[in-house]
């Protein structure tokens, strides 16, 4: 098995090959990726008076939506 390794250790698949050709076409891509994950996830906590005011908004919602109420 140590042979199999030993034997392949240079290879990179396709996959590999595209992403590391472009980054170097693109450099900033990951600085971007980053700023896009920054804006969906990386947010502040909001406070307990906060949640609790979302809470008390909330419109309850009818067993069967779709039906309308005669």
């Amino acid at each position: 098995m140590k042979l199999l390794f030993k034997q392949h250790r240079g290879y990179e698949s396709d996959h590999t090959q595209f992403i590391k050709a472009l980054k170097e076409k693109n450099p900033t891509i990951e600085a971007g990726q980053q700023q896009g994950r920054s804006l969906l996830w990386d947010k502040e906590p909001t406070s307990l008076d906060e949640q609790a005011r979302q809470r008390d908004s909330r419109i309850a919602q009818q067993a069967y939506v779709y039906q309308n109420k005669l």
